[in-house]
């Protein structure tokens, strides 16, 4: 048998996972990487990797049988992927990263790129960036080399480590920009000229002030709307007009690469002061108000489909309720009387809301929520309703703890509840201050002042990449590139 075979009749080797083949299950093989053997089901590596799907439906004798050698590759890779595959969400140190991402490659495991795309932080992205450019991860090179991009400025030394074309890539892309939309009803025609200030605004970050980027549509309400970003696009559903709340059924999305507004279906619900958060290709409209009654109804929006589809209530009406996605997980904040905040995650698969952890605080609750790689960072009020001084604990979903934060966050103006982060950084903003903060160990630290945003009223703030042609785009910006560079073949050193 040629050297790279996936089967090899020879001595079998070393027994470290698994079973012998005799008793294997039905739908069961073995598979030996290395010296290593796992027994796994043959359904989920069809389901899950394009290689052993490939391979099952080619015919080949080597797919009949009970047992495949894979060459070339880790039997740690192979066995950090089944992890994934088990629903594990491992944080893996630096040696596991590369064998994750040769196996990811080899294997063509989805599921395995998206969690190493989760995991990327600023201690393993510039090896994630290079190992997926070795292999040839596509997905990985990408966002890596965004995130690297986002935290530039503290990156940049440790940078010049990598070859000249992956410095040269990153530094053509743009950052993610702070942007901001204050609170806006809808208009006439004829009340549009005065309304100047219905203005989308970014953040120019080396002027360190605020600049117009576009203008809202006359029909769109920011007003206790649904507000979010999905896929570098924002999205404005539902809010009201009026002083008797008239539910807004339009639902609008921007599209900075074009500077576009185009218009999507509205809820089966009409809803306000509800939640909207973006994941996967999909928008979540969570909880919120109709006719001055608090609801729990969950409606989703899928984006490809133009369709909204109704979800799995949440265990109790709820509005305005705090919400954050990390590790590719939506987690949202939900009060329970008597000093109790619980946080519920949403299980799209099982479409289903499950209880994960408890936060009990002397007259104080969770206001705020913002993820940090895999830490929930949760905003309370201080003692006695003392919105001014806030606490802020924080929840790992990895190993489930809480730790409390030292001190206290100021909240003029409700600043630290427009929290948005990116890479290591934190962005609050009111109408006086733009003040950054660095996360340290699970602390939170001041690091720059900035201009306030030049309107009045509670705002909304997100993040978005802004290409050169965005209309009312300052000169400080740059060309957004698209192009990724040639990466050499992940497959040559491997065969079937």
């Amino acid at each position: 048998m040629e050297d790279g075979s996936c089967h090899d009749p020879g001595e079998a080797p070393e027994e470290q996972n698994g079973h012998p083949t005799q008793g294997l299950q039905i739908g069961s093989l073995r598979i030996r990487v290395e010296r290593s053997t796992f027994v796994v089901n043959r359904d989920l590596l069809t389901e899950h990797c394009e290689y052993f799907r490939a391979l099952f439906q080619s015919g080949m004798k080597e797919c009949q049988q009970q047992e495949i050698h894979i060459r070339g590759l880790s039997a740690t890779g192979f066995s950090i992927m089944l992890r994934i595959l088990g629903g594990e969400r491992p944080i893996l140190a630096a040696d596991e990263l590369v064998q994750a991402i040769e196996s990811a490659a080899f294997l063509q495991v989805g599921l395995l790129t998206k969690h190493l795309i989760d995991i990327t932080n600023s201690d393993n992205c510039l090896l994630m960036y290079h190992a997926a450019a070795e292999y040839g991860l596509l997905d990985l090179y990408r966002s890596a080399a965004l995130f690297i991009r986002d935290m530039y400025r503290d990156l940049e030394v440790d940078m010049r480590c990598l070859p000249e074309e992956l410095i040269e890539y990153v530094k053509s892309l743009i950052p993610s920009a702070f942007v901001a939309v204050g609170t806006h009803s809808s208009c006439t025609a004829e009340e549009l000229p005065h309304a100047a200030t219905r203005t989308i605004c970014y953040l120019d970050e080396d002027e360190k002030d605020w600049k117009v980027l576009t203008s809202l549509p006359k029909e769109a309400s920011t007003s206790m709307a649904g507000v979010t970003v999905l896929s570098n696009k924002l999205y404005i559903v539902g809010g009201i007009c009026g002083i008797q709340k008239q539910v807004v059924e339009s639902c609008f999305c921007y599209d900075p690469l074009n500077n576009t507004w185009s218009t999507l279906a509205s809820p089966q619900q009409l809803r306000y002061n509800f939640t909207l958060v973006g994941h996967e290709d999909r928008l979540y409209a969570i909880g919120g108000e109709y006719e001055r009654k608090v609801m729990s109804s969950v409606e989703v929006f899928d984006v490809s489909a133009g369709s909204w589809s109704l979800a799995c209530h949440l265990p109790r009406p709820v509005a305005s309720a705090a919400c954050a996605v990390a590790m590719r997980r939506i987690f949202v904040c939900l009060w329970q009387p008597m000093e109790t905040t619980e946080i519920y995650e949403y299980i799209p698969a099982k479409d289903t809301w499950v209880l994960v952890t408890t936060l009990l605080r002397h007259q104080s609750y969770g206001h705020c929520m913002v993820a940090h790689r895999d830490n929930l960072y949760v905003m309370r009020n201080g003692p006695s309703d003392d919105f001014l001084r806030c606490m802020m604990d924080c929840y790992n979903v990895t190993s489930g703890q809480w730790v409390a934060l030292p001190g206290h966050y100021a909240n003029s103006k409700g600043a630290l509840f427009t929290a948005v982060v990116r890479g290591d950084s934190v962005f609050t903003v009111n109408r006086t201050l733009t003040l950054e903060y660095t996360i340290e160990n699970n602390k939170w630290k001041a690091r720059s002042e900035m201009q306030g945003f030049p309107r009045s009223g509670s705002m909304w703030t997100f993040l978005l990449r802004l290409p050169k042609t965005c209309k009312g785009q300052g000169n400080g910006s740059v060309l957004l590139n698209t192009n990724i560079p040639d990466l050499q073949n992940p497959f040559v050193h491997h065969s079937i």
